[in-house]
């Protein structure tokens, strides 16, 4: 069983004792990212984030830095999202001490040198390069930016190259006071511990964080009035999809009703649009469903990667499933097929000391509560067809549907033609 404690300066530390392990994992999350930067810093707080490790007093090198957790086998990682940036390492619990020493020291003490920012920024701008040359995964910003436009949420994490290039030593220290406190950061540890010696240990080794308000991220905007359709022309082998419709914000009641909505349409290799566009028509490898849902807002879309003169076909077959299943209500035992799916691969991906602590710790950060996996699986079994239909018919309606494409394609109009429901 997990347990919360929130320091008087605000912090918040989450232990979760775990039985037949060696590991522990600590992870420190801050409430900020992307979504939290103004458009002349955009990308400032995916650069931040690999200005950590570059030295520190105590580590002066990245050399020095890593060969601390190398040394004793373990593992870490960093990373940046719209609404939160995370780390992480995972040692053997004999080397508790060390991981908490390194992760403070990395996060409290990085030198942010003048020299390795600029070494960085040919570093990013290649991460940016090697991103957008990459359309199965940036098919997935030109949706968000279809849905939510010139607004942080619309924009790249990774920023632009310009911007990039232009940042100096005092917008990382400025955004580093405004933005990581212990206000909105929370410590989750996991693995073979005890959790009143962690606490105690936390609260030596972050005794150090800055203790101001931090900045808020802009609430988002969203307004479509009819469908929305986005190309980014590219002579490409193949064409990559998604096609989908606003829905429900984390918060939002029908939110587990909708990630099994998701699920029956392509989250799992049974499911319809596989078997549709995969399994009968044979017109994609790959095809899925995603349901995300970020605090403020959120999408349904299907991702496809099909041969050009495939392109209408396969919109067309998506289209088909979602008025099926908006008109005609799940049979119960499709239903409960997808929540036994959507239990099994919970359970089985807690099962390591990281994945517990990312449970619990991104729970805590991005919904301020946290519900057990008893209390998660209570929620999902108590969704009903009804419930599956009234997010069929909340969401899937002519005048929400969007279709991004990266392809050799410069005619909207008609694709728009194609977007009926």
């Amino acid at each position: 069983m997990f347990k919360k404690t929130t320091l008087p300066n605000g912090l918040r530390i989450i232990t979760v004792p775990m039985e037949g392990t060696k590991a522990v994992t600590v992870l420190v999350l801050v409430g900020t990212g992307s979504k939290y930067e103004t458009k002349d810093i955009n990308g400032i707080s995916h650069f931040v984030e690999h200005m950590f490790g570059k030295g520190t007093k105590k580590r002066p090198t990245q050399l020095k830095v890593f060969e601390d957790i190398d040394r004793v086998g373990g593992q870490f990682d960093f990373s940046t999202s719209k609404e939160y940036t995370a780390f992480w390492t995972k040692v053997h619990f004999k080397f508790f001490d060390l991981a908490l020493d390194w992760l403070s020291d990395v996060i409290l003490n990085s030198k942010f040198e003048k020299k390795e920012i600029e070494k960085e920024k040919r570093v990013i701008v290649e991460e940016i390069k090697h991103y957008l040359d990459n359309p199965a995964v940036y098919i997935w910003d030109i949706w968000e930016k279809l849905l939510y436009g010139d607004q942080p949420a619309g924009w790249l994490i990774l920023g632009k190259r310009d911007n990039i290039l232009k940042f100096k030593r005092k917008d990382f220290l400025e955004y580093l006071k405004n933005h990581y406190s212990s206000k909105n950061i929370v410590v989750c540890v996991a693995g073979k511990i005890e959790p009143e010696a962690v606490e105690t240990k936390i609260k030596k080794y972050f005794r150090q964080l800055n203790q101001v308000e931090p900045k808020q991220k802009l609430r988002v905007v969203e307004k479509q009035k009819r469908p929305q359709v986005s190309i980014s022309f590219k002579k490409s082998d193949q064409t990559h999809l998604c096609l989908g419709t606003r829905a429900f914000h984390l918060s939002h009641p029908l939110r587990y009703a909708q990630s099994l909505l998701a699920t029956i349409l392509g989250r799992c290799p049974s499911s319809r649009l596989i078997n549709s566009i995969r399994t009968k028509a044979g017109l994609a490898y790959q095809v899925y469903t995603v349901s995300e849902a970020y605090t403020d807002t959120g999408y349904l879309a299907s991702y496809a990667g099909v041969a050009h003169k495939n392109v209408k076909k396969t919109i067309s077959l998506i289209l088909k499933e979602y008025k099926i299943i908006k008109n005609t209500k799940v049979k119960k035992a499709e239903l409960q097929k997808a929540k036994d799916y959507v239990k099994g691969r919970l359970s089985l991906s807690l099962e390591t000391s990281d994945a517990q602590a990312l449970f619990y710790g991104m729970q805590e950060l991005l919904e301020n509560r946290i519900l057990t996996i008893k209390q998660i699986f209570k929620k999902i079994d108590d969704v009903t067809p009804d419930d599956i239909q009234k997010v069929a018919r909340d969401i899937f309606r002519p005048e929400r549907l969007n279709l991004a494409l990266i392809g050799p394609f410069k005619d909207k109009k008609k694709f728009e033609k194609l977007l009926l429901l």
